[in-house]
């Protein structure tokens, strides 16, 4: 079950119904519209046709049936969770995990971790996406945030909706930006040569990512990413598109040069290393950080030809990582000072 609000500022006032449910759920447009006509999409409490047009101010439910005869099984994966209480928790995903269930991944997946703890678990839209907020690819590390109740997951998805959650992520790309801050706004969606990509497209969603860079390196830039929307591969498709790369990336062009930084097959460095919001009931901040993993401590000590920093508790704080004072090019100062500002 998915709900979700129409704003002025989302980017989706205006677009047809279907379209909107496939970009907003993840669906392909004919799932989408499959929905629509069996009824299990509502707008304001009323069943619309698929060419509808969105309004500012509309409220969406979708309702989308889990895949007929297969069940999620809960199964016993440790998990590292960093913040707990009754109403969400924050998890600390390790690379090679995938989020969750779907076609080829069936088991081994976050989810079914989460469902394996016994804990209770928000709606989350489906039964394989049970709590989930948001989501990291499968060789992102770093910090995710499950809902437990559907009203906590309700009032997550709105603030990340309006950028109310901070997301920063640290990449590491090849060669060099043009600037120390740059930030790139470009259409994000489906590569129509390839479905499994994502990729710069003019009917795309807006995507913006904020970059820092904070390190310079021969061969490689270490940058901070900040999220400003949420699409699928976005910061490894925003480097692509200017020529620079996530290291590690096969997907989107940067695999090749594994080797010269250390850095393990199926991996690229890219780790969720902070996270700030409101807690969703008691409104108080919620700031958690991520210490380089083991593998991405060791690559960046050969790449930055600091040695030290493979076994320093967290390199980023090296590298100045956790500052906010810094204000990008044309961009007013509120514009970094975020969900707890």
């Amino acid at each position: 079950m998915h709900d979700f609000d129409v704003t002025d500022d989302s980017g989706d006032v205006g677009e047809r119904l279907d379209l909107l449910v496939s970009r907003r759920c993840e669906l392909s447009r004919t799932q989408s519209a499959t929905l629509i006509a069996n009824g299990q999409v509502t707008v304001n409490g009323k069943a619309e046709k698929a060419s509808y047009r969105s309004l500012a101010g509309d409220r969406l439910h979708v309702v989308i049936p889990p895949p007929p005869g297969r069940d999620i099984m809960p199964e016993n994966i440790p998990l590292d969770i960093v913040y707990e209480d009754e109403y969400l928790l924050v998890v600390d995903k390790a690379a090679g995990m995938v989020v969750h269930p779907a076609p080829g991944n069936w088991t081994g997946t976050l989810v079914n971790a989460l469902i394996g703890r016994g804990e209770p678990l928000a709606d989350g839209g489906s039964e394989e996406r049970a709590g989930l907020v948001h989501r990291l690819d499968k060789d992102t590390s770093g910090l995710l945030i499950v809902a437990k109740t559907d009203a906590a997951h309700r009032s997550l998805s709105a603030a990340l909706a309006a950028r109310k959650v901070t997301r920063r992520y640290v990449a590491l790309c090849w060669g060099h930006l043009s600037t120390d801050n740059i930030t790139v706004e470009k259409p994000i969606g489906r590569d129509p040569r390839d479905r499994t990509k994502m990729t710069i497209v003019p009917d795309g969603r807006m995507s913006r990512t904020d970059f820092v860079r904070l390190g310079r390196f021969d061969s490689a830039d270490l940058l901070r990413a900040h999220l400003h929307s949420g699409r699928t591969h976005q910061i490894r498709v925003h480097l692509s598109s200017i020529g620079h790369p996530v290291v590690g990336d096969d997907t989107y062009g940067g695999g090749g040069g594994r080797r010269l930084v250390e850095l393990p097959g199926k991996r690229h460095f890219l780790h969720a290393a902070w996270l700030r919001f409101r807690h969703p009931v008691t409104g108080a901040p919620v700031d958690l950080r991520s210490p380089l993993p083991a593998d991405l401590r060791q690559s960046l000590s050969v790449v930055s030809l600091m040695p030290e920093l493979a076994t320093h508790q967290d390199p980023l704080d090296v590298f100045g990582f956790y500052k906010t004072d810094e204000v990008l090019p044309g961009h007013k100062p509120d514009d970094h000072d975020d969900a707890l500002d």
